[in-house]
């Protein structure tokens, strides 16, 4: 069924981005219809609803450390979710725009049948396949994981059984949000329960659409750079070609238009980004912090410290997934100009060795992703809050 539906997602009219604008879709981010559009942002309100009962449940737990870190890890994910869900649905004629303009760009290249540049298109296509689902598996065992934890725990500990069975404890929460009913048994209970088991889903359905739309965009980004540096060293091909004046500036055109829209929408996708890279960069610290602590409290049981690991690691995942590609944009940005001199330039005539410097010159811009006004994206950034987040975990233990 999943390989179907793989299959199915699958649109030669965007070779891309056929699987990503499936799942916006399935996933209520990316719908026409007015009516279902209006039912799904009744779900994103709702959404928006659990996420101001969790802060309200924070305020009233304050006083009990180990449940109000363990709720405050939760609501600062529900709140990137619920700012991702709003990115998407808010600005979708933005988003529309660019994917507009990374299918109609790949589709103009594939048409021109050159082996060498659909070879390049070929395979970052193929890498973003394998990112994205190899990403959506990880959402999706994360949302298992978590739905399921009380279960475990409550299963794992025979004396919490006890206590729950005695009125000791309540039954355990996969979240702890704030109702207006009693919450801890009977009906209300299982109400809740089913609410939190949707907002997990929900969360991961909100996640996994829009990180592997923002890392598949950026993966695009990179591989047509390598399409631009190809294209820059084939100028003159290999020297001995025979081309009027005419032609050699429409070539030198056509790299320096394929820059320049690159940068544009490059900008467009930081600006669309970088907001919510900003917001999540400072509630990345606070949630792995609260996780560590978690970690490190005595009378955590094994299949808590289970739950926190796999948790961390979907945190980290997700910051390494934007440094990693937005690195990977930045240094090839860098680098594209060397195509330029790679190319046979020292069979052109001197007014045209002027116009491929200018070139040269213009292909220097760096493409450059931020988390807001103060942080890059790049992997300088993720060694550092890795550094961070291993200092603070240690400490933890110390103490």
């Amino acid at each position: 069924m999943v390989f179907k539906f793989l299959n199915v997602s699958e649109d030669p009219n965007n070779p891309l981005l056929g699987p990503i604008i499936s799942m916006l879709r399935y996933g209520g981010l990316w719908e026409k219809d007015r009516l279902k559009n209006f039912l799904h942002n009744l779900v994103h309100f709702v959404a928006f609803i659990l996420v101001l009962s969790q802060y309200v449940e924070l305020w009233v737990i304050r006083n009990d450390l180990e449940m109000a870190m363990r709720n405050l890890s939760l609501t600062m994910l529900s709140t990137v979710c619920v700012f991702k869900a709003c990115n998407l649905v808010f600005w979708q004629n933005t988003w529309k725009e660019l994917f507009d303009y990374v299918s109609e760009l790949e589709r103009s290249q594939l048409a021109k049948k050159d082996d060498a540049i659909n070879k390049i298109i070929f395979k970052y296509v193929q890498y973003a396949r394998r990112v994205t689902y190899l990403y959506w598996s990880l959402v999706t065992a994360t949302v298992v994981i978590v739905s399921l934890a009380p279960l475990l725990i409550y299963w794992s500990s025979p004396t919490y059984r006890h206590n729950i069975r005695n009125g000791t404890l309540p039954y355990p929460e996969i979240m702890s949000s704030w109702t207006p009913f009693d919450r801890t048994r009977g009906i209300g209970f299982w109400v809740a329960t089913f609410y939190q088991m949707s907002a997990c889903v929900y969360g991961g359905i909100v996640v996994a659409n829009f990180d592997s739309t923002a890392v598949v965009i950026m993966t695009f980004f990179a591989g047509q750079l390598k399409v631009l540096s190809a294209n820059c060293s084939r100028l003159f091909g290999d020297g001995n070609e025979l081309i009027n004046y005419d032609e050699t500036v429409k070539r030198i055109k056509e790299c320096h238009l394929h820059h320049l829209y690159l940068v544009k929408y490059a900008a467009v996708l930081n600006s669309l980004l970088s907001p919510v890279m900003f917001l999540y960069v400072i509630i990345c610290s606070l949630m792995i912090c609260a996780s560590a602590a978690q970690l490190t409290t005595e009378g955590t049981t094994t299949m808590q410290q289970i739950w926190i690991a796999e948790y961390l690691m979907a945190l980290i995942a997700q910051l390494f997934l934007y440094c990693w590609h937005s690195n990977d944009v930045l240094y090839l940005s860098n680098q594209v100009d060397d195509g330029v001199y790679s190319s046979a330039w020292w069979s052109q005539n001197v007014r045209t060795r002027r116009s491929l410097l200018l070139l040269g010159g213009q292909l220097r811009k760096p493409i450059v992703f931020k988390a807001g006004p103060f942080t890059k994206l790049n992997m300088a950034t993720f060694i550092l809050k890795g550094s961070y987040s291993y200092y603070t975990l240690v400490a933890k233990k110390e103490d």
